[in-house]
C-alpha cells in the first residue's frame, strides 16, 4: 500500500482512484462498508482511502483528552489488510482546514489527487467550518468530473455504528460489544518499553506498552489475544493484560501490561498488537503481595478458559 501525504505533489500513478473519505478511527464495520462501496463503484480503479493526520479533532483541540481508538500506524496496517492500495493520509494543517467546501472539492479531490470516484457517509461534513455536506459534494462532483456515492449509516442493535459508540463500549468495559461494531477485536498496538520489572519478580513478566494519545478503555484486567508483529518471537499468543495506573504500587501514568501465556523470551523493542476480548475485573489495591498473586492466578485461569472457548 502506498501512502500519499500531500495533495499538491502527486505521482501520476497515484491518480484516478476510487476512494472512501473519512477519519476511519478504529476502521469499524461502518468504515469497512464505505470502503467496499468504493471498491464496487469502480472495480477497474485503484482502491483508496482518504484520511487526515493529525486527526482534525486533535488539530482544533490539542489539549482535549485522548480519544483515538488507534494510532496512524495501526490504522494504516488495518486498511492494508482490507485491500486498500493507496492511502491518501493528508497533512491536516491550517491551509487544508481553511479551504471552503468548493475549494476542497476542486483543489484536493479533482485537481490535486485526480480522484475518479469518492464515497462518504451520509453524515459527512467537509471544508472550513464543516460547512459542506454529502449532498454538496455530490453536486461538486457532477460539476468537476468525479462520481460520488453517499453511504447510509450502519446500525448495531438500536445504535449507529460509530467511533463514539465504540469508545463508550470500551469505557464501560464491554470489549465484545466494541468488537461487534468494529468487526474485529479492539487492539492496542505499540512498542514494548522498559518497565519496573515488578511482574518478573512476581513470576508474571509483562510486556509494557504506552497508551498515550489513545482512548483509555475501562481500567482493569482483560483476557487478550496478542500478535507479536516483528522480531524472533513473531506470532500469535494468548494472555492477560492490565490497563491502568497500578494502584498496588501507587502508579499515576496509565499503560498496558500484558502477560503472555506459555512464553519465554525478551520482547523489548518488539511491536505488539493486543486485542481486548473480555473484561475480567477492575483495578484493585491489595493489602499485600500474597493477595495480589492469588488474584493474578485467578485472572490467568479465567482468561485461559475464556480464550480457550473462542
Amino acid at each position: 500500500m502506498r501512502i500519499i501525504r500531500d495533495f499538491q505533489f502527486v505521482d501520476p500513478n497515484d491518480r484516478g482512484a476510487s476512494v472512501a473519505i473519512g477519519n476511519f478511527d478504529g476502521v469499524h464495520r461502518g468504515h469497512q462498508s464505505v470502503i467496499d462501496l468504493a471498491r464496487d463503484a469502480m472495480p477497474d480503479a485503484p482502491l483508496g482511502v482518504m484520511t487526515f493526520e493529525p486527526h482534525p479533532r486533535e488539530f482544533f483541540a490539542p489539549d482535549a483528552p485522548p480519544f483515538r481508538l488507534m494510532s496512524a500506524e495501526a490504522r494504516a496496517s488495518r486498511l492494508e489488510k482490507l485491500g486498500v492500495e493507496q492511502l491518501y493520509q493528508l497533512n491536516f494543517n491550517a491551509a487544508l482546514s481553511g479551504l471552503p467546501p468548493e475549494g476542497f472539492a476542486r483543489k484536493v479531490i479533482a485537481d490535486g489527487l485526480g480522484l475518479r470516484h469518492v464515497v462518504v457517509g451520509s453524515d459527512f461534513c467537509f471544508g472550513k467550518g464543516r460547512a459542506g455536506t454529502a449532498e454538496d459534494l455530490r453536486r461538486f462532483g457532477a460539476e468537476m468530473g468525479f462520481g460520488v456515492t453517499i453511504a447510509p449509516l450502519m446500525e448495531y442493535s438500536e445504535d449507529t455504528v460509530s467511533s463514539t459508540a465504540i469508545r463508550s463500549a470500551l469505557s464501560d468495559g464491554r470489549p465484545r460489544d466494541a468488537a461487534n461494531m468494529l468487526g474485529h477485536w479492539h487492539r492496542i498496538e505499540g512498542e514494548v518499553i522498559g518497565g519496573e520489572q515488578r511482574g518478573r519478580e512476581l513470576g508474571y513478566p509483562t510486556a509494557n506498552m504506552s497508551i498515550d494519545g489513545l482512548h483509555q478503555p475501562a481500567f482493569g484486567v482483560y483476557a487478550v489475544l496478542v500478535d507479536i508483529l516483528d522480531g524472533p518471537h513473531q506470532g500469535s499468543y494468548q494472555g492477560a493484560a492490565s490497563i491502568g495506573v497500578r494502584p498496588m504500587f501507587d502508579g499515576s501514568h496509565p499503560n498496558i501490561e500484558t502477560f503472555l501465556f506459555d512464553f519465554t523470551g525478551n520482547l523489548y523493542g518488539a511491536t505488539l498488537s493486543v486485542g481486548l476480548v473480555e473484561y475480567l475485573r477492575p483495578e484493585l489495591k491489595f493489602d499485600g503481595l500474597d493477595g495480589l498473586l492469588e488474584q493474578m492466578d485467578t485472572d490467568c485461569n479465567q482468561a485461559r478458559s475464556i480464550l480457550g472457548a473462542l
